[in-house]
C-alpha cells in the first residue's frame, strides 16, 4: 500500500440523499449526508428508529429496493463511486471488499442450508478455489469468532445454534472475503445484555487485529461509546452532530444528542428515580417539519428555528453540530467520562 493510498479515505460518502417515491411524490429519508472513513477507523451512526442510519448504510452498497433511489450524491469507496457501478461490478464488492452484519442474523443465514454449505458457496461466488480449500477458510474463520469445535459446527443448521452464537457466524461470514469495510446494522438489537457485550468486544478485536473499518449503526450511545472512534447522530435523515466519540459523549453540543444521552440508565452505579425522555417522536419522512425536524420536539427552540435549516458549524468539542444556537446550552447532566469508564470504554 502507498503513502497516498493510506492517506486517502477508504470511504467518502458526499451529500447522499435517497429518496422513496409514493403515489407519484418523492420523500427524502436521508437528506445531503457527508462523512468520510479511514483505514482502519470506526464509525458509528447513531439515532432513533426512523433516523435514517440504516437507509445511509443500505445505500451505501447499493442495496436500496424500490420504490427508493438515490437521489443525488456520490459513496466514493477506494476512488470509485458506488453509485455509478453496474450491478454485476456492485457484487464483485458486496460481501467481498464490503461486508454487512445485519440485526437479525436469520436474514443472512439461510435455514435449509448447513453452516458448511453457506459459507463454501459465498467465498467461491467471490474466489476462483475449490471446496476444500473454501472449507479450510471456513474453518479458520469459525476459530477467529471463537465458535467451539468448528468441523462439527459446518455440519449443523442455522436452527442448532442460539441467537449470540448464529451472530458469530455472521461475523464470520462477514470475514470471508477479508474485507476493507464492515457495516454493522444493529447487530446486538436481539441479544441479551451479557451477549452484547461480547459481540461488541468481538467486533473491535477483529477490527484491531484485521486493520478494517467498521460503521456501526445503533439507536445505543452506550454501545457506540465502547467501540467506535467518531460518531454521527442523525435525525429525519441528516446528520445534526459529528465529532470524535469521547468528545461528543461528554460534551454533547445539539439537544438531540443531549436528549439521547439523558435517556441512559444512571451514572457510576448511581439510580435515578426516573429516566429522562425526549417528548414526541420522530416525523414521518411523508410529514417532514418545517425548517429544523428536531424543533417541535426541543426544549431550548427559537422562532428560527422552524424557519430554516441549521446548517453543520464548529461546535465546542472539536466536531460540528446543526443547530441555530451560536452556543450550546448548559448541560444538566452528570460527566458522561463517568458513562464510557463504566461501559469499559478506553479512556
Amino acid at each position: 500500500m502507498t503513502a497516498a493510498t493510506q492517506n486517502t479515505p477508504l470511504l467518502e460518502v458526499k451529500n447522499l440523499t435517497v429518496s422513496f417515491a409514493f403515489r407519484g411524490l418523492e420523500f427524502d429519508a436521508v437528506r445531503d449526508v457527508s462523512f468520510s472513513l479511514g483505514r482502519g477507523d470506526r464509525l458509528g451512526l447513531v439515532g432513533e428508529s426512523g433516523a435514517g442510519k440504516s437507509v445511509t448504510g443500505f445505500s451505501i452498497i447499493n442495496l436500496i429496493s424500490k420504490p427508493g433511489f438515490i437521489r443525488e450524491g456520490q459513496v466514493l469507496f477506494e476512488g470509485n463511486d458506488l453509485t455509478k457501478l453496474s450491478d454485476s461490478a456492485m457484487r464483485g464488492i458486496r460481501g467481498n471488499r464490503i461486508s454487512m452484519i445485519f440485526q437479525d442474523p436469520m436474514m443472512t443465514l439461510n435455514p435449509v442450508l448447513t453452516i458448511g454449505t453457506q459459507m463454501v458457496e459465498t467465498l467461491q461466488a467471490h474466489r476462483n478455489i475449490s471446496k476444500k480449500e473454501a472449507e479450510a477458510i471456513a474453518l479458520e474463520k469459525l476459530r477467529q469468532v471463537y465458535i467451539p469445535s468448528p468441523e462439527k459446527r459446518l455440519a449443523q443448521y442455522p436452527h442448532e445454534f442460539s441467537g449470540g452464537m448464529r451472530q458469530r457466524i455472521v461475523i464470520a461470514i462477514a470475514l470471508l472475503s477479508d474485507p476493507a469495510l464492515i457495516i454493522a446494522d444493529e447487530p446486538t438489537t436481539a441479544l441479551d445484555v451479557t451477549i452484547q457485550a461480547e459481540i461488541m468486544e468481538l467486533l473491535l478485536d477483529l477490527c484491531e487485529k484485521f486493520h478494517m473499518s467498521l460503521i456501526l449503526i445503533t439507536h445505543d450511545l452506550a454501545v457506540v461509546s465502547q467501540v467506535t472512534k467518531r460518531i454521527a447522530v442523525m435525525y429525519a435523515g441528516r446528520i445534526v452532530e459529528t465529532g470524535e466519540t469521547e468528545r461528543i459523549v461528554s460534551e454533547p453540543a445539539h439537544p438531540y444528542t443531549r436528549g439521547l444521552l439523558a435517556a441512559l440508565p444512571g451514572v457510576g452505579g448511581a439510580r435515578r428515580s426516573r429516566l429522562s425522555q425526549i417528548p414526541g417522536l420522530m416525523p414521518s419522512i411523508k410529514n417532514m417539519p418545517e425548517g429544523c425536524a428536531f424543533h417541535p420536539r426541543c426544549s431550548d427552540c427559537s422562532e428560527v428555528c422552524g424557519a430554516s435549516i441549521p446548517l453543520l458549524s464548529p461546535a465546542p468539542h472539536g466536531g460540528y453540530f446543526a443547530c441555530h444556537m451560536e452556543q450550546p446550552c448548559k448541560d444538566p447532566r452528570p460527566d458522561e467520562r463517568e458513562l464510557m469508564r463504566d461501559r469499559g470504554a478506553p479512556e
